[in-house]
Order: C-alpha cells, then structure tokens, then sequence
C-alpha cells in the first residue's frame, strides 16, 4: 500500500515470517497456553 502526503512518500508491506520465526512464535504461544492453563488449575482450587 503507498499512501502520498504532500511530497512524502509511505509505503507499508506486510512482513512474511521466516520459518524459524513461524515456530519461534508457535513456542511462545504454547507456553502462554501452557501458563493460562496452569493459572486456572491453581485459581479454581479457591
């Protein structure tokens, strides 16, 4: 996308995650997950 304002020029486009950044981000998803879950199973003990 290419938005003109005045004499300035900006041009936005979308990032394509490399494939160690794929699963980097998958990982990190599990483990938030992973910690919602375990934050549950304490709480609902109260």
């Amino acid at each position: 996308m290419t938005l003109t304002i005045f004499f300035f020029t900006i041009s936005i486009n979308k990032h394509e995650p490399t494939l160690e950044e794929a699963i980097h981000s998958e990982a990190v998803k599990d483990r938030i997950q992973e910690s919602k879950d375990r934050y549950l199973q304490i709480m609902g003990r109260y």
